[in-house]
C-alpha cells in the first residue's frame, strides 16, 4: 500500500486532523472592511472614527491568535458623493483621499463607477482617469445582476480597462479594478466589494490556501473525505473569528455582515500548490474541476454568517504556482471559466497582451457576465493588458501582490 493510497482510504477517517493544534495550519485574516457612507462635506472625520473602529478590531481578532493582514474601507458607489463637482475637482478629491489611504495605512475602494446599463457611462470614464492617476484607489463596475447582462456596463468596464492600460504607470491600476457580476453587497474582498446602504458595517475575509494545503496533502485525492475535513478544518477557524466578530460588534456598535471563508491564496501561499497535492499533477490536470468542487462545497457547508464569494480564488498573478503554471500553458482562460462553473472568482489578475483590442475584451466580460447569470453565481474579471507588451513577453509589474508570468495568446 503506497502513501496515496493509505492517505485516501477508511484508515485516514480518525487520524486526518490528529496533528497537535499548535501544527495545524492556521488561516490568516486577509481584511477586516468597513462600509462607510461617505459624507464629501466630513469625511476625513469619517475616515477616523472608521479606522478607531477597524484598529480595535485588528487587536481584538490579534489577541484570538489569527494574524490580521489588512484594514479596508468602502464607499458607497463613488459618483453619489462626487455629483457636482467638476472632472478636475473630483480628481483633486481623489487624489487627496488616495493620499489619506497612504497615510493612515488603509485600503480604500470607492465602489462602482455603474450598477446597471441605466447609469450614466461618463461615471466609467472618469473611473478611468481616477484609477490612472492615484496609486491605490480601487474600485469596480457591474456587468450582471439578478436582472440579467449589462451590456451597456460590459462595453463601459472594456474601456476603463483599456484607457487604465494606456494612460497608469506599467498598465498597472487595472490590479485595482474589477468588473462584477451578481456580487452581492458587503463583500469583504477587493476589488469587487462594494455596498448601498447607511454604513457602520464590516466583514471578514480569510487567507486560508495553507489549511487546504494542509487537508489535500493528507487526504490525497479522495474528493469526499477532502471536503469532509476541510469543512472540519475551516468550520474551527471560521467559528472562532466569528466569534471575535460578535465581539467587535457589541464593542463598537458596526453591524456585522459576515465572512467570506474564500481560501485566498497570496504568493507562495498557494491555492495552485494545494490542487497539485489533490490531483497529482500539475494544476489544469484532469482532477483540478475536481478539486474545485470540492473546496467549493466545503467553504459553503461552513456554519457561520457567510458573505461574499464563498468560493474558490484563482488568480493567477498572485499565486505564485499559478503563474509558473499559466507560463507553462497547462491551464487558460476557457479552463478558468470552466471552474467557475462549479466555484469563483471567475477571471482574476490574467496578464494580457496591450495590443488586445476593446472588442476582446467586452467578449471576455460578457462570457463571464454570462456564466455568472446563467449560474446565479458571483464572478469577477480582472484583466491586465500591459501596454507594450506581446503574447510571448514576460510582464514586469512591480508589485508585492504580484508575481510576474509570461503572457499567453487569449483567443
Amino acid at each position: 500500500m503506497n502513501r496515496r493510497q493509505f492517505l485516501g482510504g477508511a484508515l485516514l477517517s480518525g487520524a486526518a486532523l490528529a496533528l497537535p493544534a499548535e501544527e495545524r495550519a492556521k488561516p490568516k485574516v486577509r481584511a477586516i472592511t468597513a462600509f462607510l457612507a461617505l459624507d464629501r462635506a466630513r469625511y476625513q472625520e469619517q475616515i477616523q472614527d472608521t479606522l478607531k473602529m477597524l484598529r480595535q478590531a485588528k487587536r481584538i481578532i490579534e489577541a484570538g491568535g489569527y494574524q490580521v493582514e489588512s484594514i479596508r474601507i468602502v464607499t458607497q458607489p463613488f459618483p453619489t458623493y462626487s455629483q457636482g463637482l467638476s472632472r478636475q475637482e473630483a480628481l483633486r478629491f481623489f487624489g487627496e483621499y488616495d493620499a489619506l489611504a497612504a497615510k493612515e495605512s488603509f485600503d480604500a475602494n470607492i465602489g462602482p463607477a455603474m450598477l446597471a446599463d441605466g447609469d450614466d457611462p461618463a461615471r466609467a470614464d472618469l473611473l478611468g482617469e481616477i484609477l490612472s492617476t492615484t496609486k491605490a484607489l480601487e474600485a469596480s463596475l457591474i456587468v450582471a445582476g439578478e436582472d440579467g447582462i449589462h451590456w451597456k456596463c460590459v462595453t463601459a468596464a472594456a474601456r476603463v480597462v483599456k484607457f487604465v492600460e494606456e494612460h497608469s504607470p506599467g498598465s498597472a491600476a487595472n490590479f485595482n479594478f474589477a468588473a462584477t457580476a451578481l456580487l452581492s453587497p458587503y463583500a469583504p474582498f477587493y476589488p469587487g466589494g462594494y455596498h448601498l446602504g447607511t454604513g457602520r458595517r464590516f466583514a471578514i475575509g480569510t487567507e486560508g490556501a495553507n489549511v487546504v494545503d494542509q487537508v489535500f496533502a493528507e487526504t490525497g485525492g479522495n474528493a469526499p473525505l477532502a471536503t469532509e475535513r476541510l469543512t472540519q478544518a475551516l468550520t474551527v477557524h471560521c467559528t472562532a473569528i466569528e466569534k471575535l466578530a460578535r465581539q467587535i460588534e457589541k464593542e463598537t456598535s458596526w453591524a456585522y455582515m459576515g465572512i467570506d471563508p474564500t481560501p485566498a491564496p497570496l504568493r507562495e501561499v498557494s491555492i495552485g500548490a494545494a490542487i497539485e497535492k489533490f490531483t497529482g499533477a500539475k494544476f489544469g490536470s484532469r482532477g483540478t474541476m475536481t478539486a474545485a468542487a470540492a473546496i467549493t462545497k466545503a467553504v459553503q457547508s461552513v456554519p457561520v454568517k457567510r458573505v461574499g464569494y464563498c468560493g474558490l480564488m484563482l488568480p493567477v498573478l498572485e499565486d505564485t504556482l499559478l503563474a509558473q503554471r499559466w507560463s507553462e500553458g497547462t491551464y487558460d482562460v476557457d479552463a478558468l471559466l470552466a471552474y467557475s462553473a462549479v466555484c469563483g472568482t471567475g477571471l482574476d489578475t490574467i496578464p494580457m497582451a496591450g495590443d488586445a483590442p476593446q472588442q476582446q475584451i467586452e467578449r471576455i466580460l460578457s462570457d463571464v457576465a454570462t456564466l455568472a447569470f446563467k449560474w446565479k453565481k458571483p464572478l469577477t474579471a480582472r484583466l491586465l493588458p500591459v501596454r507594450g507588451k506581446k503574447v510571448g513577453d514576460r510582464t514586469e509589474f512591480d508589485d508585492p501582490f504580484l508575481v510576474n508570468a509570461t503572457i499567453r495568446a487569449v483567443p
